[in-house]
């Protein structure tokens, strides 16, 4: 223990502070301490660690990981002013905390980094900048905390406000320089694509804007000119952005050189590259940025190698476009290199690794947008020479066309007329024996209607009558009690009144009267329920796709066709839980009304047959879908009718009963809110209809 201090006060004391005295000074001579994520330790033991490394004039990658690295810097300022800047030249890291220790003592605290609030910043620039404090000719610790999930390379400057200024309007200047590129070629090719039509263009409109949002990641712009404050985007839009430009780099090659065509099995291997940047993409947008950054960088290595090789074997072929492929790729791919070492720290970072990628994206853009001028010549060339063959077989035929045209079209015309006539007339007929259907329909429910409003109605008439007699009976009792009661009750006036009551029978009158209103209270429920049913039927009242309630659809047909059914007919509801289902209600219900009335017809003709007539409902509930299942135990139907039944005029029944049309509208009525229907038959089994009806409706046509 005593020998690791006095090693540390020999290195403390052997160490001399970095003077600043101009106007920038790089302090390229430090100490750093690497610590895990996990083990978070505050300023103060930081300060007690004797383990941390030194190092002098060189720079280092500290890697993509997850690690904190503390950096220590001993300084001294020899200005005349305390105020002083500190200039981190590498935007994309993420946290950073910054500490000045005077004489054991930390004075000053500030936080820096892309994730702080940009508005914040002591300049505003996408560049780390920290504004301290450094106390005049004393020496001075300053200890700086980095965290970050991208590169850890740490280039630290200590300058005044005009220096930085001046070093970030260059970079400015060179980033609009590669911005103006960026645009020119962006709207120059997106009028080309709206002059000739060619996806190749929109695609590389696409590509265009992609490189800019990559580079412009990759250097820190996006946070300073899009998204100041989105913390969530300032970390993963560098490797969001650069694997989609890398996905539709693919898509333009593989449309411009037609690799598909020329090598298809090389091209089958970017369906694999497709899948490892979709995985990038989703890890970065829902789990680790580091995995994917980390995978991004080898990714980027082995597709500029594999793309080359396509490129070159498309061209050994003798595809000519591909040569500027070649050559806009290849700078591209030099780079990519230069950044991707650089990036994994294989060779040290400076101007040229830092501005290799936005340059070689630059010039990346500019030769496509020549390899795409050059290929649309080629393909004008091609077309045109093709065109005057074409324009030399059409001559040829332009004769014999005319000719044949002038028979053709007198054919046609009397062929149209016939056609038109015969039009006219199946719609007339049609028109007529949908309206009869429509009628009959209408009948029926009319006289299923009257009927059943009949009986209540009686209830009402009948019990009138009595219910004013036993009440004028009781109203006698109670004058009776009246004209006594003003006298003083005697004996026989007891006994008179209480004779009248058994002579009126006054107990049976009550009972009787409450049997009277309870047979009045039935009829109005009675007609209430027909009411709602025909409501419920009809749907007059709702000519629009709504949300409806199935089962009530069903049970109010039930009522409707209540006297149509024959008391020997069993009606089984087998009803499971359905939600509200989008459709016409009204429509589904005739086809409620329809397949119930076949079914009863279907049992009543056979009712001596069958010992146990019955129609079952069945409905399910099937997620997106809907069943209804109805069900007779009837005689069925064999094979030849089962297949005919749907068509339109088709029908089993005498003549006189059916036009053949009911089954035929119903079909359409399920096929138009995107159903199906299918039928399960068997002779002297029975026959079920199948209904399915989605849950929701996108459109549905209103007859």
């Amino acid at each position: 223990m005593i020998f690791s201090f006095i090693s540390f006060i020999l290195l403390f004391f052997n160490q001399s502070p970095i003077l600043i005295q101009g106007s920038n000074i790089n302090l390229d001579k430090y100490e750093y301490l690497i610590l895990n994520e996990d083990d978070p330790l505050s300023i103060k033991e930081v300060m007690g660690r004797e383990d941390f490394s030194l190092l002098e004039n060189k720079n280092i990658n500290f890697g993509i990981n997850n690690d904190v690295v503390w950096l220590k810097y001993y300084v001294e300022n020899q200005g005349l002013d305390s105020q002083k800047y500190l200039y981190i030249n590498n935007p994309s890291l993420d946290s950073l905390e910054l500490f000045v220790v005077h004489q054991g003592e930390v004075i000053e605290q500030v936080m820096g980094g892309r994730l702080v609030d940009f508005d914040s910043k002591p300049i505003p620039s996408k560049s780390i900048i920290f504004k301290v404090n450094l106390p005049v000719n004393s020496p001075s610790d300053i200890y700086l905390r980095v965290h970050s999930v991208n590169k850890k390379i740490i280039t630290s400057t200590v300058a005044d406000r005009d220096f930085l200024e001046k070093l970030i309007n260059r970079e400015n200047i060179l980033f609009g320089i590669f911005t103006g590129v960026i645009v020119g070629l962006f709207f120059y090719n997106l009028f080309l694509y709206f002059s000739v039509r060619d996806k190749l263009y929109l695609i590389y409109v696409i590509h265009t804007i992609l490189v800019w949002f990559a580079q412009s990641s990759i250097l820190g712009y996006t946070q300073e000119l899009l998204w100041p404050d989105s913390v969530w985007l300032n970390l993963r839009s560098g490797v969001i952005f650069s694997s989609m430009v890398s996905i539709v780099g693919i898509w333009f090659l593989r449309v411009f050189l037609s690799t598909d065509k020329f090598v298809p099995k090389l091209d089958k291997g970017f369906y694999f590259i497709y899948v490892v940047y979709a995985f990038i993409l989703v890890n970065a947008f829902f789990f680790s940025i580091t995995i994917s950054y980390q995978t991004l960088l080898v990714t980027q290595s082995i597709v500029v190698l594999f793309v080359l090789l396509v490129a070159f074997s498309v061209l050994k072929m003798g595809y000519r476009p591909a040569r500027y492929y070649l050559l806009a790729w290849s700078i591209f791919m030099f780079g990519i290199f230069l950044f991707v070492l650089s990036e994994m720290g294989v060779i040290p970072t400076n101007d040229l690794t830092a501005y290799i990628m936005p340059l070689g994206s630059a010039l990346e853009v500019v030769l496509l947008s020549f390899a795409l001028a050059d290929k649309i010549n080629i393909l004008k060339k091609e077309k045109e020479e093709e065109q005057a063959e074409r324009l030399k077989v059409l001559k040829e035929n332009e004769e014999l066309v005319r000719e044949q045209n002038t028979l053709l079209e007198e054919k046609v015309r009397v062929r149209t007329d016939e056609l038109e006539q015969a039009l006219r007339n199946l719609q007339n007929t049609q028109s007529q024996l949908v309206s009869q259907e429509k009628m009959a329909s209408l009948g029926q429910l009319t006289a299923g209607i009257a009927h059943e409003i009949n009986n209540p109605i009686n209830f009402v008439s009948s019990n009138i009558t009595p219910l004013k007699r036993d009440i004028n009976d009781i109203m006698e009792v109670i004058d009776f009690y009246r004209e006594t009661a003003q006298k003083e009750f005697q004996e026989g006036s007891k006994k008179k009144a209480a004779d009248l009551e058994e002579e009126l029978e006054l107990d049976y009158v009550l009972e009787e009267v409450n049997q009277l209103l309870k047979g009045m209270e039935e009829g109005a429920k009675r007609t209430v329920e027909i009411v709602k049913g025909l409501r419920l039927f009809s749907r007059v009242d709702e000519q629009d796709v709504k949300k409806v309630d199935l089962h009530d659809g069903i049970n109010s047909t039930l009522i409707l066709l209540n006297s149509s059914i024959p008391g020997k007919i069993r009606i089984v509801r087998d009803f499971g839980e359905l939600p509200m289902v989008e459709c016409l209600a009204g429509k589904i219900n005739q086809v409620f009304m329809n397949i119930i009335n076949n079914a009863v017809h279907a049992l009543s003709d056979h009712m001596e047959e069958i010992k146990d007539p019955k129609i079952e409902i069945r409905t399910r509930s099937h997620g997106d879908t809907v069943s209804v299942e109805i069900g007779d135990n009837g005689p069925g139907m064999p094979e030849h009718v089962k297949q005919r039944i749907f068509e339109p005029f088709f029908t089993t029944k005498a003549v006189g009963k059916g036009t053949g049309l009911g089954l035929s509208i119903v079909y359409s009525i399920i096929e138009n809110h995107k159903g199906t229907m299918e039928v399960e038959t068997e002779v002297g089994q029975g026959t079920t209809f199948i209904i399915t009806l989605p849950v929701h409706q996108s459109n549905v046509k209103h007859e």
